[in-house]
């Protein structure tokens, strides 16, 4: 069924509004009563001040009328065999609720105001019935009147309503994905309704992330996809705008798809990292800021944002960095922008970023880059200080979570993007290097079956870099100063150990009498490949605040 959105919805309308429905034959027929009748021909085809007064001067009749009460059928339920009859009751009841939104309330007022309504989302399997389609609109229509949260609403309605909405949004015809996400839009009206959307994110906000990441060009794997994109506009190009949409999605589609997630993101502080860990909305977001092609979408982009970042800096800013978001932003300030308000939230925006930048460390710079699940050569990652002050901060860090976020990296194939693989091979080795005492740790994660593995990979950059990290755990086996520090550490000693330049090694080491005794044993036999050939020892002064067991370079 090709649809022409949002026409689509407005024309169905009509189309019914002017079908001659045989009214009294109706109720010959025993489909209405003539209350019902007097009530419906009270309200239809008059001028829209006269419908209002109507309504509101008998709302318990009217809402009676559609749900029915007390020895009373609901309008509904008793044309429920007339199709056409209760085609036109919704279109009806749309245009009452939309001209005396008094009557939302009423209506909710009700013991069970969905009654009749849940049933005819799922009237029919055929794609040609309008019917769950008018009842959707009726429904979204009756809580955006009445901003409902009663249990009611919440616990039944709504997660039938929102699982009905996303069998639209995830149709291949844009105008019926329109009409779902526009109604969607009505629906999140407070936290409650942004809530219960947020609990079926499998139905409602993955299909929207799908039309986003076709309007942004991205297929297959997202992540690697928006992480190259990235790195393919480094420099002065990933400053600037260009491209097109993608994927057949209109200017119409996107701002409305824009618009809900814009309403979602006001749970920034409750969803954001959730948000972003699933489908990597910083750096969508980022992306579809390069090809936005109008001041409204921008504009949505540009809150969202804001709200996302404001409510998760800790998370979100060392990433949106990464995205290379802040040059971005300096280039859509140099234009003439005509939205007061989104020349507002930029200026926030970008004074967030800033202060964020003009603090974070290098440490910062390699926690957003774990964090964000993506791994590029940036430049910690071949610096052998940075390793050297960090390399024990890492994997102690929130109780070992970096090394976990980089073991969770490395499980992945990443077969459009092998590059993140060889990165992290390279900061596996340089934590076995700098930390020996810790492999254990490392060991138990799977990183070194993991390096094994990729030993045998096709890419010539993984297996160099993955033979160099097992080169580490290797070295360890023999090396007599990591061996040293490693056994002067399990014994709580301090000193220090280094090699001489006639080729042998040196140390000193304090601590208690039994602690020294069992060291030394250790250091008489040495190192599993190792051969010692002679250990000299004699006693030295104590060191006055030494904390510490180092190898000396």
């Amino acid at each position: 069924m090709l649809l022409d959105p949002p026409a689509y919805l407005a024309s169905l309308q009509s189309n019914i509004r002017q079908r001659p429905i045989p009214w009294d034959g109706a109720v010959r027929a025993g489909t209405l009563t003539d209350d019902q009748l007097a009530r419906i021909r009270a309200v239809d085809k008059v001028k829209r001040d006269v419908r209002r007064q109507t309504v509101e001067a008998d709302l318990d009749a009217y809402h009676i009328l559609f749900v029915g009460g007390p020895g009373h059928k609901s309008v509904l339920e008793s044309a429920a065999k007339r199709h056409d009859v209760v085609q036109y009751i919704l279109v009806l009841l749309n245009d009452l609720l939309d001209t005396v939104p008094a009557l939302a309330t009423a209506i909710l007022r009700t013991g069970d105001p969905y009654r009749h309504f849940l049933p005819l989302l799922a009237h029919s399997a055929n794609t040609e019935d309008p019917i769950p389609l008018l009842t959707s609109t009726v429904l979204a229509s009756l809580l955006a009147a009445s901003r409902d949260e009663s249990p009611a609403t919440l616990d039944k309605a709504l997660p039938v309503i929102f699982s009905y909405l996303s069998s639209l949004t995830r149709n291949s015809d844009a105008g019926l994905q329109d009409i779902g996400v526009q109604e969607y839009s009505s629906l999140l009206y407070g936290r409650a309704s942004r809530k219960q959307f947020w609990r079926q994110r499998s139905e409602t906000v993955t299909p929207l992330i799908e039309i986003l990441r076709s309007a942004a060009g991205i297929n297959g794997d997202a992540s690697a996809s928006l992480w190259s994109v990235t790195a393919g506009t480094a420099g002065t190009a990933g400053s600037g705008f260009g491209g097109s949409l993608g994927g057949g999605v209109g200017l119409q589609l996107l701002y409305r798809v824009l618009l809900v997630m814009w309403q979602l993101s006001f749970e920034a502080a409750d969803i954001g990292d959730d948000l972003n860990d699933e489908y990597d909305i910083v750096l969508l977001y980022t992306q579809l800021l390069r090809l936005s092609p109008k001041e409204k979408t921008t504009r949505l982009l540009i809150s969202s944002l804001l709200n996302l970042l404001t409510q998760n800096q800790t998370t979100l800013l060392p990433i949106a960095v990464l995205a290379r978001l802040p040059p971005l932003l300096q280039n859509l300030q140099t234009r003439q922008l005509a939205d007061p308000d989104l020349r507002e939230d930029l200026a926030q925006l970008r004074d967030l970023l800033d202060e964020y930048t003009k603090t974070k460390t290098t440490f910062d710079e390699y926690v957003g880059e774990l964090n964000s699940g993506h791994l590029r050569w940036s430049p910690p990652h071949r610096n052998a200080v940075f390793w050297a002050e960090n390399a024990r901060r890492i994997l102690d860090h929130e109780n070992g979570e970096l090394v976990r976020r980089l073991a969770e990296i490395m499980r992945k194939p990443w077969d459009s993007d092998k590059a993140v693989l060889a990165i992290a091979c390279n900061d596996v080795g340089c934590l076995v290097r700098e930390v020996p005492e810790k492999r254990a740790q490392l060991e138990k994660l799977g990183l070194k079956t993991r390096v094994m593995e990729l030993m045998a990979e096709a890419d010539e950059n993984v297996r160099w870099e993955s033979l160099r990290a097992l080169g580490g755990w290797l070295q360890y086996s023999f090396d007599t100063n990591y061996f040293t520090r490693h056994r002067a550490i399990e014994y709580q000693l301090t000193g220090w150990v280094r090699n001489t330049d006639n080729n042998k090694v040196e140390g000193e080491a304090q601590g208690d009498d039994d602690s020294i005794a069992a060291f030394l044993k250790h250091v008489d036999k040495g190192p599993r490949l190792a051969q010692v050939v002679r250990l000299d020892k004699e006693e030295r002064e104590v060191v006055e605040g030494e904390e510490e067991f180092v190898i000396r370079r």
